[in-house]
């Protein structure tokens, strides 16, 4: 990667930082409500033009997905007391971890168990880690192989890598001493859409959506239509903003117009999400599918659909080359590095 793209990635994430020392002040200093949320509107506004000057796929993604989803998301939440990011009772949470918790894709666990397997969640990331290698091999014969071929190996990408990225985010909470909650929990093993998206597949963006759309949707419209739809409308309301986001991030990762099809892609999860949490409802476990058939139908529909919404518009504008192109670089540069340090301590004739 170039110079100046890293130089940008610095600057982006110096000033988010130096905005969080902000945030941490006025949330501090001014009640919650309307005036500490007009405080931190120039910083959600901000946080939207961070990722603009980057170019890179990965660089310019990450810094869209934690800054201008999960952070704007976690002020919003804190100029109402509410989040991640307030404190439940004085005193305030240390500054350090305030900037984790705003920053990262990440939750806090306040009370952490003793014993936690380190070693197992160090061999999960390294065998995902092998994984993605072996996918990025094997794109060397993209050319020879069926598009849908292609596209299932993309499916295991987007898993593979998004959960390396996040695991790599949350370092430096990890190395500071923070205990943090699980961000994926074996998605492949789903057995329904309400298991795949609520309690399997990216854990953060869940408890997210779940104080900022779900829980506030449903309490508005409880009264009217009564808590079995209000649960349904805000079950849908959560999904169509979850798809609205992937928007965004999609407009920073490819610098085109919107074509829906993603946020089309969550609207359509959402309403067979509530369709299948209706029929639990009605079956009232009286019939239920056995998991050897209900997972692979689950992650075949969501592969599926994905086919169909989710990954077009980013082969379209090329983004898979560029990010498979990216991993090429970031494979040179890590050999040369080597390469240098081998030389740096060999035994000299």
């Amino acid at each position: 990667m170039e110079n100046s793209e890293m130089k940008s990635f610095m600057n982006a994430w110096i000033s988010a930082i130096a905005s969080f020392c902000y945030c941490y002040f006025i949330s501090s200093s001014i009640p919650k409500g309307f005036f500490r949320l007009l405080s931190l509107l120039p910083v959600i506004f901000l946080f939207t033009t961070l990722p603009l000057p980057l170019s890179s796929f990965h660089l310019c993604g990450t810094t869209a997905f934690f800054l201008v989803w999960l952070a704007n998301f976690k002020l919003l939440l804190l100029s109402v007391g509410r989040g991640p990011l307030s404190s439940p009772s004085p005193p305030p949470q240390p500054l350090l971890h305030f900037i984790c918790a705003a920053s990262l894709p990440i939750k806090i666990i306040q009370n952490p168990l003793p014993n936690s397997d380190k070693s197992g969640r160090k061999l999960a990331f390294l065998i995902k880690a092998l994984t993605l290698a072996a996918l990025l091999k094997i794109y060397q014969y993209r050319q020879l192989l069926h598009p849908n071929v292609v596209l299932a190996l993309y499916c295991c990408h987007v898993y593979i890598s998004a959960e390396l990225v996040l695991a790599l985010g949350a370092a430096p909470a990890r190395a500071i001493g923070l205990e943090i909650e699980p961000q994926f929990n074996e998605p492949y093993l789903a057995t329904s859409l309400q298991d795949f998206w609520g309690r399997r597949w990216n854990l953060m963006v869940s408890s997210i959506l779940r104080p900022t759309v779900y829980f506030p949707i449903r309490g508005l419209t409880a009264r009217r239509l009564g808590p079995t739809c209000a649960r349904q409308v805000a079950m849908l309301a959560a999904f169509a903003v979850s798809g609205l986001m992937h928007e965004v991030i999609y407009y920073y990762v490819t610098r085109v117009a919107p074509t829906w099809e993603v946020t089309w892609f969550f609207v359509l999860h959402g309403l067979c999400t509530a369709a299948e949490v209706a029929a639990k409802k009605a079956v009232r476990g009286r019939w239920r599918l056995p998991p050897a058939v209900s997972g692979p139908l689950t992650v075949g529909f969501v592969a599926v659909t994905g086919f169909w919404l989710f990954f077009p518009q980013l082969v379209r504008n090329h983004v898979d080359d560029r990010a498979i192109g990216e991993y090429s670089v970031l494979n040179e540069f890590v050999k040369e590095k080597t390469l240098l340090l081998l030389s740096l301590f060999s035994p000299k004739n």
